[in-house]
Formats: C-alpha cells, structure tokens, sequence
C-alpha cells in the first residue's frame, strides 16, 4: 500500500483538533489486545497488550500461525471452522475463548473478531480481545453505577469543567421540577435562578481545584413554585477524574431535606419558647407591685414577640368584681404598661400608663377579654387599625408606623380574665403566626397569675392600710404641758402591713399617756389585733391604772387574742410633777433628749411581751424638766436584716444629737435617713416635749 495514501487515509478531518489521551483511560483498564490475521491465519499486527495478555513479544508472535501459538490442540479445528466464518463474510463473532498463555497457563479472553478487507481487496481478520474477569468486572461497575444513578432516591447530575449539566438523573428532575434536557448544557443559575448560583458555582471550582470533596451544604431557598415557604436541601460536591487523573467535572448529589430542615426550625423554635418563657419566669413577678408587673410583661414581649407591647387590666378586676365568663359589650381598660423596641409613632397611640379608656364591642381587644380567646390579625389593613385603635387619631399613628400584624391575648388567672395583652408588629416585617401566638399565650397565663398576685396584695395593702389609718388616733386636742408629733408608715408589702400602732390619750389631772406598740404579726388580722389592743388601752387609761397595771392587764388580754402577742411601751407624763412613769413590755427602750446633754435611751425593765402571760411589769419614775423629749418607737425604724440592732440604735442616738429641732422635722428626717425604701415592716413613732 502507498505509504502517502495511507497517512492520507487516517489523517484527520479539516478543522478537527488532535489532543493526545492520556494513559489511565478506560481502553486501558480493559487492556485491548488487537491482533490481525492474514487470509492464511498467520499474525501480521500485535500490539503491546496482545504481548501482556499473552506473554507473547511481537517478535516471537509476527509471522506465526495464530491457532498454533495460541490455541490448545483440542480447540484447533474449532478456530479454524470460525475463522473460516469470519473470513467468509458470514459475519463477525464474539465470544470467549480460553487462550495458550507463553507460561503454559490458559486464560480466557473476551473475544470480538471481524473481518477487514483493505483498498487492495486483501482480506484480515481482526480479533480485540480482554481479560474476561476485567471486562466482567467494568461490566458489573457500568450496571451498578447506571442502576445507582437511575433508580437513586437522591437527586445526581454530572457538570463538566464549565461547570454545565451534562448529566442528571430522574432524582434531580423532580426535585428541580425540570427534564433533563432543560438542564442539559446549562449552568446552575440559567436552570435554578433562585438559587445562590455564584457561591455553589465557587465551591464547585473550589473542588475541581482542590479535589477535596464538599459535603452535606445547605442551601436554603423559597422556591418560585412555593413562595411562602422555604425549601431546604443538602448539597455534596466530589470532582471527578478519569483513571489517569485527568479531572472531567464535578458530581453533585442533592437531597431534599426540606422536611429535616422545618422539624430542625421547629425544634429551634422550640427550645427559643422555652427560653424565653423560663426568661420571662424569673423576670416577671419580681415584686408584688401591680404596674412594675405589667411593666416585666411588657418587656420580656419586647423585642421578642412585637415592636410594641401594651398591658391593659380590666377597671372592674381591679375594683375587685369577677368579670363574667361569657360577657360582652364594651368594656374599660386602665393601662398599666406599655413598651416599644424603638422609638416609634405606635407608642403613642397606645394609652398612657394610668389612663383608664372605654373600648366599644366592636373593638378587637373587646373582644378578646369578652370571648376569653386570643384575636389575631396576620395582615392587618385599614379597616382593622380602625378595630384596633382607640380612635381615628390612633388609628392614623399606627398606620403612620408601619404596623401590619396584630395579635392580642387575654390575661386569665383562676378562671378569671383579667385584661389583655397587645402586641403589634411594624419594622418586624413577619407577620404573627401560631407559633407567636402560643408563645404569647404562654407568656401571658405566666404573667397574668402574677397580675393576679400583684392585684390581690394591693388590693389586702389597702384594706390593710386603709384600717391600719383609720385605727390611728386624729390629732389630739391641747395638751397640758407637751408638744407632740407622730408619723406612721406602712411596709411596702400587703402583708406587712397592720401591726404597729401609737396613742396619744389626755387624761384627767391634766395627764397624758403615751402608747406605742407593735403586735406580732402582719396583714389584716395584725390590725385588727391591734385595733383592740388600742381599744383597751384607752379603756384602761381611763382608770387611772399605772401603767405596770395597764400592761398587766393588756397581758390578760392578748393571751386570749392567741396565736398573737405585742410589745408596746406606755409613758404617763403628769405636767404637775413633772415626771412622766414608764413601764415596758417587751419593746424597745425610748430615747430621752435633754438640753445640753447627748440623747440616751432609758435603762428601764425590758419585761415579757403581752400575751405571754404571768409575767409582772414595772414602773419606772423618770424626771421631764422643761425642752425634755421623749422619742417612742417601734423597731421597724431600726431593724434591719444586714446590720446589729445594737449599731442601728447608735445610729438613732446620733442622729437625735445636735440643736434640738421642731418636732415635725425631727419625725421626717428619723424616718428618711433611717427607713430603708421598700421596707419590710411599719413604722410607728411619737415624739413628745415638755414645754417651758
């Protein structure tokens, strides 16, 4: 044959582009072996794997009888009958044969035989063969893989090194909601476009670069298809190479993990509800005051559930009249609390702490404490701000905020509705859903047994305190011989309050006594308690008794007033002698201040508290001269629950020390430096002097 022809003949086409393969592709993993036989049998072509598959040089098989050297005697007349088929034109064969290797070993090869015929009209048989467990082994990986790809439940495609889709599998269709051939040739964004196409993009050239495979990426999205929801899927990245390390592309495998992902966000929701109503747990009811109460409401829910919060409690709960369960109607709120997570013209439509406002039935909030449910406006729009709002002005400023969902929850303790909680939201741009209302919900039934708290301690304070005043003597009528000044201040707490009393009783001869006393215990029964004893301490006084035998006989009293006993201290000045008889019960010694000497506290016999019963009392004689005072006390002045009582009284005297002042401003100035805010207990206190 011309040897220019030949070049010619397998030269490439015009325009075609030759690159050289590199080793490690498929052909050689199977290891080809061609041979080609002229017409008489004899081995004209052998290539280098014939040589590996054979053991066979080129040298030692070129010019040789293809069956002599290759086959077995018992299998001669076989070849030669197919080779005679094959040259024959009846059609090329396949098969597999078992092969004489150069060792003496027999291997079976995986045969295609066909017949060539040159531009001469010379006629060859070529014959390619491979290792048979070879070829059956890439045949087994072929099916594997094609059945893995097809019938996989994840989603599998194949971008080639311009990271287009070359492959993909039925998985990924559905779960991009697209044929194949609308993926085929085309990059992530042009096939997903809501899709954050240049960050997979860079870890897929991140990949091909670095050969580390990306696993399990999420990637969050709202499909067009599903606007209102997001979609969640889980995103590997592998590079692919052939066997000799050439890369090819990128294989991505995706799952739908949408599912996971909302159980995951569900799950995180949650644990944040727990968070925060455990939060709002130890935030909320901190004190017994009702408005610092709402006030904690209102900023645990701010910013966590609204951009402003609003606690309105029903007027009649607080005058203490149960509302009825199915009422209706409009109803009146006074405002207790409001909060706002910024500055904002919503603040100002809501009412004023302390302001008390008629909503009419019509009125969301109305509606909420009248049905005892919770009203929620996803998405509100004009006419709703109108039902929100407490008039047009109102209804103006939310609408001038921005605020787009509404959600109102009613306050119910012990079975009782109490008020509402009002939330709304406008620079936070989610509208409310059910997972805020139940975290509301959760919040408010926490908050609104506090409430209730709160209500009913102030409610006790002030039928406590309202009887505690009413039991305090007015202000007395002149008294021979004396000024007088006194001050009672009740515990900050409801039941606290109740047990300190004071007395100032004229008697005849120009007498007076002075009573201050403090009955153990606190709240309502406390004053009432001590309103008897003050009853009898009049009564006594009356008598003409010394006051040894006044408190003999307050003794015999408050031990049939059981569980409760008292200290009280009981001063008989007489004007005409100018000695006043002093005799105590349990209490703490009073101060006596003289002109030009420190204060001291009298030593005087302490004796039992009344109530123990039994046990005698004394009386003490102490000389009055003229610009003499008497201080009485009950300890709530002086106790505290971090300092000795001994220190404290110190503090008493040295406060008394100095130019005797007006006894008014003597009162106020003992209790401002010496009550602590938020006291524990009530203050009872009587100063008396003797005048010039």
């Amino acid at each position: 044959m011309d040897k220019d022809r030949r070049q010619a003949d397998i030269g490439p086409a015009e325009g075609a582009e030759l690159s050289r393969s590199p080793r490690g592709g498929l052909l050689d993993v199977l290891g080809v072996a061609a041979i080609v036989l002229d017409a008489d049998g004899r081995i004209v072509f052998w290539n280098p794997q014939a040589e590996a598959l054979t053991g066979y040089s080129a040298g030692e098989a070129l010019g040789r009888y293809a069956a002599q050297l290759l086959v077995a005697d018992e299998h001669v007349d076989l070849v030669l009958r197919l080779f005679a088929e094959v040259m024959g034109g009846e059609g090329s064969w396949a098969g597999t044969f078992p092969v004489r290797h150069k060792d003496g070993r027999t291997r079976l090869l995986e045969f295609r035989n066909m017949r060539l015929e040159d531009d001469l009209g010379d006629l060859y048989a070529l014959g390619l063969a491979t290792d048979q467990a070879v070829l059956r082994r890439v045949e087994r990986d072929l099916a594997l893989s094609v059945r893995l790809v097809d019938q996989s439940p994840i989603g599998l495609a194949v971008m080639d090194t311009e990271l287009r889709y070359v492959m993909v599998n039925p998985a990924l269709e559905r779960i991009n909601g697209l044929p194949a051939d609308e993926h085929l040739g085309r990059r992530v964004g042009q096939v997903l476009p809501f899709l954050d196409a240049d960050s997979i993009e860079s870890a897929m050239r991140q990949v091909m670069v670095s050969g580390t495979p990306l696993l399990d990426q999420e990637t969050v999205a709202r499909d067009p298809v599903d606007p209102d929801s997001e979609h969640a899927w889980s995103v590997s990245f592998y590079r692919l190479e052939d066997p000799g390390g050439k890369v090819l592309g990128v294989a991505t495998s995706v799952v739908d993990v949408t599912d996971r992902y909302r159980a995951g966000k569900d799950a995180d929701r949650a644990r944040h509800r727990l968070a925060v109503v455990a939060d709002a747990s130890v935030r909320i009811g901190t004190t017994l005051d009702l408005e610092q109460t709402a006030r904690e409401l209102a900023d645990v829910a701010v910013p966590e559930l609204a951009d402003l919060a609003a606690v309105d409690i029903l007027d009649s709960a607080l005058a203490g009249h149960r509302t009825p369960v199915s009422a209706s109607g409009p109803a009146v709120f006074k405002a207790l609390a409001v909060a706002a997570a910024y500055p904002t013209d919503a603040a100002a439509a809501a009412d004023p702490p302390g302001e008390v406002a008629r909503y009419d039935a019509d009125r969301l909030v109305t509606r909420c404490v009248n049905t005892s449910r919770l009203v929620m406006v996803p998405h509100v729009d004009e006419d709703d701000l109108s039902h929100i709002a407490r008039d047009p002005r109102a209804a103006a400023l939310l609408a001038q905020a921005g605020v787009h969902s509404y959600l109102a929850v009613p306050l119910i303790a012990r079975g009782e509705v109490l008020g509402a909680l009002d939330l709304v939201r406008a620079r936070n741009p989610l509208a409310f859903t059910d997972d805020d209302a139940t975290l509301a919900g959760e919040l408010a039934a926490r908050a609104a047994v506090c409430i209730d708290n709160a209500r009913w301690y102030q409610q006790q304070r002030d039928t406590a305190l309202t009887l505690q005043r009413s039991l305090l003597p007015q202000p007395p009528p002149h008294l021979f011989g004396l000024e007088v000044a006194s001050r009672y201040q009740p515990a900050s707490a409801a039941v606290e309050v109740g047990g300190d009393w004071y007395d100032i009783l004229p008697l005849s001869g120009d007498r007076t006594a002075l009573v201050v006393g403090d009955v153990m215990g606190s709240g309502i029964n406390a004053a009432t308690t001590m309103g008897r004893l003050r009853t009898a301490t009049q009564t006594l006084a009356g008598l003409d008794l010394a006051p040894a035998e006044v408190l003999r006989n307050l003794d015999r009293i408050t031990a049939s007033l059981a569980p409760y006993i008292a200290t009280c201290t009981y001063v008989l000045y007489d004007p005409h002698h100018a000695q006043c008889h002093i005799s105590t019960a349990g209490h703490l010694p009073p101060v006596h201040m003289r002109p030009g000497h420190p204060p001291e506290l009298l030593d005087l016999p302490t004796g039992a508290p009344l109530g123990v019963g039994g046990v005698p009392f004394r009386t003490t004689a102490v000389d009055l001269d003229p610009g003499d005072q008497i201080l009485l006390y009950t300890d709530g002045l002086v106790e505290t629950r971090d300092e000795d009582i001994d220190t404290r009284l110190n503090v008493l005297l040295a406060l008394l020390d100095g130019p005797h002042r007006g006894l008014e401003y003597t009162c106020d100035h003992l209790l401002a430096a010496l009550r602590h805010p938020g006291g524990h207990d009530d203050v009872a206190l009587l100063i008396a002097r003797v005048r010039r």
